[in-house]
């Protein structure tokens, strides 16, 4: 067995939550608490994933690497910019920040083993959040069979939580952005638009859709769908964290293709939102074409595509570029960082 060893910079500051029950308390804050008085709650009573070998305690953990590689990808979310805990709970943050690194390893057809997480925030936080985020954190990592491996803890003038995953490819090639092929099918497996749809909904203070809103809150990935993809032959993949239109176009850039979404075969995913927009006085196309963060998955199939997984367009040969129904896109189509 091959390992691997990861050192997030010194595991004396372990993030894994007291799944016991055994936090006391909890009105105390970080900083009367002191940095591991907390640390010595939250690594209590946690179970770790097979694939974790030593977890929380000393200067790095050890991951296993089964077929002697590891998938790697990281993402940050900034309080107030990436959420709100005036909308999201903490422990809506940590099932979300799991949520979104464990998309990047389904979309290159892995399965996610360990979470790295590095936490920083004002030393008022209060004991009570601080579990309420980590415990988010471990129940999500627990629906795709991994755990927190340890982390980081820093003062910070606000929330800010950066998560690193590692991933297994059991054997398989790594599903690629640039694998798309002419003559392939488009497919999606997951939701589209529901989190776009969600964020308007709490941006204008609309309390109705509660599903809608709390698809924003807490993206949902179709878990286990990434290898299943890659079983079937998938010759591209990519999570849609930005916007199926601006996701695709990188498949397009990276491959050298045209691709045509049907709107027909879209139409589902606009139905589903089409109360929403019209209380809003919007078009639910955009949140459909543009609408990131929820993480589903969008794939091209050379041959059948598999359960799980719906047609809603095709690779062609032609400029590099995305269409919608053959003509260009003149709606949203994606978030943009900066």
């Amino acid at each position: 067995m091959t390992t691997l060893t990861c050192a997030p910079g010194g595991f004396e500051n372990q993030l894994t939550v007291d799944g016991g029950g055994g936090v006391r308390n909890e009105s105390e804050t970080l900083q009367q608490l002191g940095e591991f008085g907390v640390i010595e709650r939250l690594v209590r009573d946690r179970r770790q994933a097979a694939g974790v070998v030593l977890g929380p305690g000393d200067d790095a953990a050890v991951v296993s690497a089964g077929d002697g590689r590891t998938l790697v990808s990281t993402d940050m979310l900034v309080q107030d910019r990436h959420f709100r805990l005036d909308w999201s709970t903490p422990h809506d943050v940590g099932r979300k920040a799991i949520a979104q690194n464990a998309a990047d390893i389904e979309a290159m057809g892995g399965r996610p083993t360990a979470f790295v997480v590095g936490f920083g925030g004002p030393g008022s936080t209060t004991v009570e959040k601080m579990s309420a985020l980590v415990d988010g954190m471990w129940d999500e990592a627990q629906r795709v069979g991994a755990s927190i491996a340890g982390g980081d803890l820093v003062s910070c003038p606000q929330w800010v939580v950066s998560v690193t995953v590692l991933g297994e490819l059991d054997g398989r090639a790594p599903v690629l952005r640039s694998g798309a092929q002419v003559g392939s099918t488009v497919a999606v497996s997951g939701d589209l638009g529901r989190s776009a749809a969600g964020y308007e909904l709490w941006r204008t203070g609309i309390e109705e859709f509660d599903e809608l809103r709390s698809h924003h809150l807490v993206p949902r990935p179709p878990y286990g769908q990434g290898p299943v993809a890659a079983v079937a032959g998938a010759t591209a993949m990519i999570d849609i964290s930005d916007g199926l239109i601006g996701d695709l176009r990188h498949v397009a850039e990276a491959s050298g293709v045209e691709i045509d979404l049907s709107t027909a075969a879209l139409t589902p995913d606009r139905d589903a939102l089409s109360a929403a927009a019209t209380r809003l006085g919007v078009d639910a196309w955009d949140w459909v074409m543009g609408g990131g963060e929820d993480h589903a998955l969008v794939a091209c199939f050379a041959g059948d595509v598999p359960d799980g997984w719906r047609v809603i367009g095709h690779v062609r040969q032609g400029p590099v570029r995305v269409l919608v129904d053959g003509e260009e896109w003149s709606g949203y189509a994606g978030w943009q960082s900066y």
